[in-house]
């Protein structure tokens, strides 16, 4: 009877009840293995498959699965990516889950929309640009993505186009700023005006890293010089940005970061000179700086 009733009293007591909410809550928490597993298994993939890119054996992911032991945490790193979620997700307790994205925009509806502004606008270097873009580029990809690499010009090309820049030049060289560079194409095959070649040219780069300090002093002096190729390339970094997360490696991301604030964010005072790009400068600068914040924060 004394039992009965002290039962009942605890119950009904808030403490009582807290504790035991905890403890079912505890039960419920999932574990690195859990969350692993699950991953594995939202992203489609096998252990199998799952070792194979980790050079380890399925039986090493097995085991992971089951919380046997833990991956080392370069596997857990290169884990995290293969699976596109964040490290945190695996190893942390969260409340919260989240979707992650890689675009934003469907490429196609990108270059629709870019395509009938300049038709509208009779923006003829444009037009010959974005087809001359599509077909330059071709089969690329994004870094560590399925998406077509035409994305990011066409981001770039969108991006000014929102800002209200609806410059011919400046939007076709947003759309051919990486042909060169990246597609082996020449100067004088682009089939637009002698300015927007000279801004693709400006904006084009060798990639080396022996002497890259050097190499990049020479090449953001240079852009400095000319107003409208500051500003493409600040849009360019800007989308750029965006992608370091899933896109470059950490030391990579550390590296991105430290060269956007050495070189990129003093061209935004060449951009913000520029009367008719005073607002891009703004806008451009919070994007920036509120991305650049946060990776330093996070990372």
């Amino acid at each position: 009877m004394v039992l009965s009733i002290v039962s009942s009293f605890l119950k009904g007591n808030s403490i009582y009840s807290d504790c035991r909410k905890e403890k079912e809550e505890d039960v419920m928490k999932k574990t690195t293995g859990m969350k692993i597993a699950e991953a594995r298994r939202k992203a489609g993939m096998t252990q199998q498959q799952i070792g194979d890119m980790l050079d380890v054996s399925y039986q090493a992911v097995s085991s992971w699965e089951r919380d046997e032991y833990l991956p080392d945490t370069e596997n857990l790193i290169k884990l995290a990516r293969i699976l596109e979620v964040s490290l945190p997700s695996l190893t942390e307790d969260r409340e919260y889950e989240f979707e992650t994205k890689k675009e934003i925009f469907n490429w196609e509806h990108m270059k629709t929309f870019v395509k009938t502004t300049a038709k509208n606008l009779n923006m003829v270097n444009t037009q010959k640009a974005l087809e001359f873009a599509v077909d330059a580029h071709g089969d690329q990809k994004r870094k560590n993505s399925d998406i077509p690499y035409i994305y990011h010009p066409l981001n770039l090309a969108c991006h000014c186009l929102a800002m209200g820049i609806q410059d011919d030049e400046v939007v076709a060289a947003c759309l051919l700023h990486d042909v060169i560079e990246d597609c082996g194409v020449k100067s004088e095959d682009l089939p637009v005006n002698d300015e927007t070649k000279d801004l693709v040219v400006l904006l084009s780069h060798e990639k080396e890293d022996e002497h890259r300090d050097k190499m990049l002093s020479k090449y953001y002096r240079e852009i400095a010089a000319e107003p409208i190729a500051a500003l493409i390339k600040c849009v360019d970094r800007c989308n750029n940005l965006t992608t370091i997360s899933w896109g470059l490696s950490k030391e990579r991301q550390l590296r991105t970061i430290a060269e956007t604030e050495k070189y990129v964010m003093p061209l935004l005072d060449v951009v913000k000179n520029t009367p008719k790009f005073n607002n891009a400068a703004w806008l451009l600068r919070y994007q920036m700086e509120s991305m650049l914040d946060f990776y330093k924060r996070v990372i």
